[in-house]
């Protein structure tokens, strides 16, 4: 397999998730919780390694010379120069209460950029993917971000962390924005609201305290609908914000949220 050639890294992409997908679904009555990681409500289940450890065998056997970042296992080193991020279940909370909002995440990453991705969401029969300059799709068709409207007609789409702290501030920044937006949106998934922003379904997004995994695939696909995609003050989308919105309602939203300390744990001092 040619490491150039995007469109055989999708399909890979999109087969190991479609696997990982199905196992997962099939799994999903009765699941428990396996441990937490960062604080109680912020659980793994057993489907999550078992769906990883099934993508990562999937790439590895097609492609052994590669490098892998799992959200459960780690990074595995490669030396092709591609490197595949996978979230096994976006939306494991959702998934722990039987609820249909969760996606297996899987990009496929060259020389640093991401190049193709795929996220598959088994329960609501939908598959979302998007080569680098080739555009994004929903189950096969075309699909595209709605066009910018202003900030006050705005659907916003947004998650939480899990801690205490992070949690109260971001309370504190969804007080400033409500008023100013049409509504807001929690779906649980920050992979789906991702997949939804390009799909027509909301108008923008934003969160806090996202890692690689949650937004690789997915923000390639809302890229090529149409939407940028970055933190605040050019930086590119990172753990600390990502924000989300077709040019003209991204400026916007970007200068609501850049005061409030939208990437940060605390407000700012007072003056």
């Amino acid at each position: 397999m040619s490491v150039a050639d995007p469109a055989e890294l999708l399909a890979l992409a999109l087969d190991a998730a479609r696997e990982a997908g199905r196992l997962a679904a099939e799994g999903q009555e009765g699941i428990g919780v396996l441990e937490t990681k960062s604080t109680p409500t912020d659980v793994v289940t057993a489907m999550d390694r078992a769906s990883e450890d099934l993508i990562r065998k999937r790439l590895l056997s097609a492609r052994p010379g590669d490098a892998v970042l799992g959200e459960e296992g780690g990074a595995a080193t490669g030396s092709s120069g591609v490197r595949w991020i996978v979230d096994p279940i976006d939306g494991t909370v959702n998934y722990l209460y039987g609820r249909e909002d969760w996606a297996v995440s899987v990009a496929a990453e060259r020389d640093g950029e991401v190049v193709a991705g795929a996220v598959v969401a088994p329960v609501r029969g939908d598959e979302y993917t998007a080569t680098r300059g080739g555009g994004a799709f929903c189950n096969g068709a075309p699909m595209r971000v709605r066009p910018a409207v202003p900030l006050e007609m705005a659907l916003v789409a947004t998650g939480f962390g899990y801690s205490t702290e992070r949690r109260a501030h971001q309370a504190e920044v969804l007080r400033a924005l409500l008023p100013r937006v049409r509504d807001i949106r929690r779906a649980g998934s920050a992979a789906l609201d991702l997949c939804a922003l390009g799909r027509g379904r909301h108008d923008a997004y934003y969160e806090r305290g996202l890692n690689a995994w949650d937004w690789a695939a997915a923000a390639l696909i809302a890229q090529e609908a149409g939407a940028r995609v970055e933190g605040l003050r050019g930086r590119p989308a990172n753990p600390d914000l990502v924000v989300a919105a077709p040019p003209g309602l991204f400026e916007e939203l970007h200068d609501l949220l850049e005061p409030l300390r939208a990437d940060s744990d605390a407000a700012a001092p007072p003056a």
